[in-house]
Parts: C-alpha cells; sequence; structure tokens
C-alpha cells in the first residue's frame, strides 16, 4: 500500500477498507484521531472533509448505499456521540458503514486520567455503539487487532450493516501480527437446501394457479444487490412488479413491468388497485414496517401471499428457515414454466405538462414533480430528504435501478444534502438531484458548501413552505415555524453556487433549465410554496395520523 506501512494496525485497516470497495473515508479531525489522518493521508485512500461529524455519517450512508461500503473517522466523545444518530439511521436502512473512532491512548486508560472529550468510563462509548451496530472492537491488543478488523469488516458486508471500531491513539502505528489465514470471510451462509427445494415447489404451484399475481420488491433486494435477479424473474415470468417506499428504485421506474409504489392508502390509484386486487403476491425483501404499508393501511392478506425475507421463507402458515433471499429468487426464476400471457404495460402517473409553465401560476408541490419527472435523465440520481418532498416523490419515475436514496424508514431529517455528496463522490458518473423541504435544509445544508468545495454539480431543490410541513399536518401549531432563510443567496456564503427563487411555474422554468445547464458548481433552487400546499399523498397520511394523534 503506497506511503503506509501495512504491517501496522493503521495501515492493515486501510488497506482492508480500500479492498472491501472504501475509497474514500469521510470526517471531522479531532487529537485522538489525528495520527490514523496522518497515515490515511500516506494512503491510496481519499479522505473527504465536512462540515460536522453527523453529515460526514450520512454521506458515508449515501456512498454505502452505491458502493457497497462506506466510512467515516472522527475523534473520541464530542466526535463519536455527534454521529450516533446519523448511524442508527443506517442500521435502521441496513446501510453498511464503518465508523472509525480515535481514543486515548491504552496507556492514558489504564492510569484513568480526567483527560478531555471523556463522558464516563472509557467503555461507555463502545457499548453506546454495540446497540446500533452488527459489530464492534477495540483495537487495543497488536496480537489480535488484525483478526479484529477482518471480523468486523466481514460482519458490515454480510450483514449489511454498520460497524464500529475504536482505534487508541497510541496503537494507530503499532506493528500488528498476520495470524493464520482469517475465517471470517463476509460470504453470507448456504442455504438448507431442502428448505429451498419445497419451498420454490410450493411457490410455483401457486404462482402457475394465480390469475393476477404481482411482486412486491424492498429495501432487502437493494442491499443485496439482488437486482439482476429480480429483473430476470420478472422479465420471464411476465409478472407486474411494484416497489415500497423503502426499496423505490428497485428497478429501473420506466420498465413496462413496473407498476409504482405501493404504500397503502398513499399508492396511486394504478398501483394500490393492482396489489390489492392480486390473488398472489410474491414479497421480496420487503420490510412490513408503517411507512411501507402507509400507517398500516395497506390491504394485503397473508394467505395469498410468499414472503421472501433474508434467512427465511414464508408462505402462507409455511415457514421455510435458512433460505436466503438471493438463492430463492433465482430458484424460482428457473422454476417459472408457464410464463403470464400478455404484457405490462404502465401508465405515466405525471401530470400533462402541455401548459407548463402556466404565466402566473404559483408553484405547487404536485405540478413541481411533474416537471421534474419530464426534466429527469438516466444520469441523475435522487437523493430525497424526509417530509412531503419524500411523498410527493412516489410519483418519480427514476430512469436506472437503485438511483433513488433517502430514509425512507428511520425517517431522520437532515439526510440529503449530505447523502448526496456520499453518492456523488461514490458515482462521479452520476449528478444528484436533491430533494429537500426548507426545515430539513436548515439541520444540514451547511454540507452543500463541500459539494461546492470539491466542484460538485447538484441541483437542489428546496419545498420552501417556510415550516415543518409534515407535523402541520399532523398537529398544527406555531412551533412548525421556521426561520425564512434566502436560500437562492447562499452562494454569498458558501462559494461557487448558483441560487434561485422560483415562485411561479415560469420562475421555476427558467431556474431549472439554468441548474440543469450549469456544470461547474452546485445550484439551489428556492420553490415558494404555500404553507398549506401539500402533495395528494401527504394529504392522505397526515389525516391518518391525524386521528391518531387526536384518539390519543
Amino acid at each position: 500500500m503506497s506511503g503506509t506501512d501495512s504491517t501496522t494496525i493503521a495501515g492493515y485497516l486501510l488497506r482492508s477498507l480500500k479492498a472491501a470497495g472504501a475509497h474514500h473515508v469521510f470526517g471531522v479531525p479531532g487529537d485522538y484521531i489525528l495520527r490514523f489522518y496522518e497515515e490515511m493521508s500516506k494512503s491510496p485512500i481519499r479522505h473527504v472533509g465536512t462540515t460536522r461529524e453527523d453529515t460526514a455519517a450520512f454521506a458515508a450512508d449515501g456512498y454505502a448505499r452505491c458502493q457497497g461500503i462506506g466510512a467515516l473517522a472522527i475523534t473520541y466523545g464530542v466526535g463519536a456521540l455527534n454521529v450516533v444518530n446519523a448511524v442508527a439511521g443506517a442500521h435502521a436502512e441496513s446501510s453498511p458503514v464503518v465508523v472509525i473512532s480515535g481514543a486515548p491512548g491504552v496507556r492514558e486508560q489504564r492510569e484513568d486520567p480526567l483527560l478531555h472529550h471523556r463522558f464516563g468510563p472509557f467503555t461507555f462509548q463502545r457499548e453506546i455503539f454495540d446497540r446500533i451496530t452488527c459489530a464492534s472492537t477495540v483495537l487495543d491488543d497488536p496480537v489480535t487487532a488484525f483478526r479484529q478488523i477482518d471480523r468486523t469488516l466481514a460482519a458490515a458486508r454480510r450483514d449489511r450493516r454498520p460497524v464500529y471500531i475504536e482505534i487508541p491513539r497510541d496503537m494507530v502505528t503499532a506493528e500488528g501480527f498476520a495470524l493464520p489465514a482469517a475465517i471470517e470471510s463476509g460470504a453470507e451462509p448456504a442455504s438448507d437446501e431442502a428448505a429451498l427445494t419445497e419451498a420454490v415447489a410450493e411457490a410455483v404451484e401457486l404462482l402457475d394457479a394465480a390469475a393476477s399475481p404481482v411482486v412486491i420488491a424492498g429495501v432487502e433486494v437493494h442491499r443485496r444487490g439482488l437486482q439482476d435477479a429480480l429483473v430476470d424473474l420478472i422479465e420471464r415470468g411476465r409478472l407486474p412488479i411494484a416497489a415500497t417506499l423503502t426499496g423505490k428504485s428497485v428497478i429501473g421506474e420506466r420498465h413496462p413491468y413496473y407498476i409504482g409504489v405501493y404504500e397503502g392508502a398513499m399508492s396511486s390509484e394504478q398501483a394500490r388497485y393492482m396489489v390489492e386486487q392480486s390473488d398472489l403476491l410474491l414479497m421480496l425483501g420487503v420490510t412490513l414496517n408503517d411507512v411501507d404499508t402507509g400507517v398500516y393501511t395497506a390491504r394485503i392478506d397473508p394467505q395469498r401471499m410468499v414472503r421472501a425475507a433474508q434467512g427465511e421463507i414464508n408462505i402462507r402458515h409455511h415457514r421455510y428457515p435458512r433460505v436466503q433471499l438471493g438463492d430463492f429468487i433465482r430458484a424460482l426464476t428457473g422454476g417459472i414454466t408457464r410464463p403470464r400471457a400478455g404484457q405490462v404495460l404502465q401508465t405515466s402517473a405525471a401530470e400533462t405538462l402541455a401548459d407548463f409553465p402556466a404565466r402566473g401560476r404559483p408553484m405547487t408541490t404536485a405540478r413541481l414533480i411533474a416537471r421534474l419527472n419530464a426534466a429527469l435523465t438516466p444520469e441523475m440520481i435522487v437523493v430525497c430528504d424526509t417530509g412531503d418532498c419524500l411523498f410527493a416523490a412516489i410519483e418519480l419515475k427514476v430512469h436506472e435501478r437503485t438511483e433513488f436514496l433517502a430514509s425512507a424508514f428511520y425517517t431522520t431529517m437532515g439526510f440529503a444534502v449530505p447523502a448526496a455528496l456520499g453518492a456523488q463522490v461514490a458515482r462521479p458518473d452520476r449528478r444528484a438531484l436533491i430533494l429537500v423541504g426548507d426545515g430539513a435544509f436548515q439541520m444540514t445544508g451547511t454540507e452543500l458548501s463541500t459539494h461546492a468545495r470539491l466542484k460538485l454539480a447538484p441541483i437542489v431543490i428546496v419545498f420552501n413552505n417556510r415550516g415543518y410541513s409534515t407535523e402541520r399536518y399532523i398537529l398544527d401549531g406555531p412551533f412548525n415555524d421556521i426561520a425564512d432563510w434566502r436560500f437562492e443567496r447562499l452562494g454569498e456564503l458558501f462559494g461557487p453556487l448558483r441560487g434561485f427563487e422560483a415562485a411561479t411555474e415560469e420562475a421555476f422554468e427558467q431556474a431549472l433549465t439554468a441548474a440543469i445547464a450549469e456544470r461547474s458548481c452546485p445550484s439551489v433552487i428556492n420553490v415558494l410554496l404555500a404553507p398549506e400546499d401539500a402533495s395528494p399523498a401527504m394529504r392522505r397520511l397526515a389525516e391518518h395520523l391525524r386521528r391518531r394523534v387526536g384518539g390519543a
């Protein structure tokens, strides 16, 4: 590894990260991690500095979703605790993020001094991260350090979850020991062949008898890289397919068999009708959370369902354990002998744009999404924040698979701008279209300055309705109002950046055209929306939530 001694603990960790696919590490320097940063500066891995630690974790999350693994490096205490929310979100969203935290030296900890950034016993920090990662380690023993690195990174790849690695500052350049061949490969366990055979046989029998089967694909298909296998299945069987909101873009959304996002009452009429009238649902990699079920408004019957998740297949009342999702999808594809007749032709959910822009017409969320649908190109990756922009984005149809990123289940505000940074660093062939509310932008929008510093050119659409719109529809009050920022003027602070204000369709059309043409720096379009404006999906969801809160 050029410039770095791979026999040291830091050198081995950096080499292992690169081998796993992490060619960049995000983060903010601090004294307990500085020696690791110095070693990283000598290595092929590039450090991407961020404005805050939590945005580094969001960036690593976005990077991991595109690259297969992401990493961040922060200091002990104040740095590590600042990333807890973002790492918890990565855990909830099945994103393999490697958290590298510096720490006081082994000798310092042994002598137990009152060091800065300390907040209790030195074990506390690891104990916190134990709760939100699938594996953790402290590299305080040179004899076992290499093996612990192998074990932890293998867990991240196998479980598609964050992991935590703590490195005391006096261990960074300590010589490690190469132990006999590691047993940790990160590979998935093999399926139980008997269970797999029986599950596929039962599923094929039900599929052959079904008149209107539908596939619903979820986030696990994304995270386990099974998109090719999914496309083979639906094309061989000529099966219509819907995605969950957390699984959005699991398939290119202009594929002829794609019918849209199914999210219970929040779905489009086409998707809702086809799913709910189906006599067999093949649910592949779906997590049945309250978001994907439209706050439990989904009308799906377990008696007409094949539910395949990682490690287990459930068919009506039958359970087949120890079956891997990928093995099941591929075997089911091979078992199809009678594809459905005819072809599903999707109909566009986008509003007709023949009259866009209408002179003097104020911007609305519905018209905004319709215009963006027409503007989407295959090079664009959509990164969406939480709020009405997320519900409105149900109607967006991205061209390529895995080109829509969001914190759709954990729903943490402030995800989009920093996650888009990670996505664009991982995928320089893509251009980010960032959808973010004004409230979420105020939380982490400073990371747009890093986009500008790196000469990235995302297009940021700010849904500016001067407050927290989701909460307004659940329970309104002055607590939902926020400061009215002039987002279009951020270039004066963040440096090279083009800003636009758009209150009308004509102004938005001019701004969007200019932003698409701008390739040298970020563009921000401050879209002024009425506080009461909302997407149709948002209105339906908010009504359900309002009844629940009122009942409570």
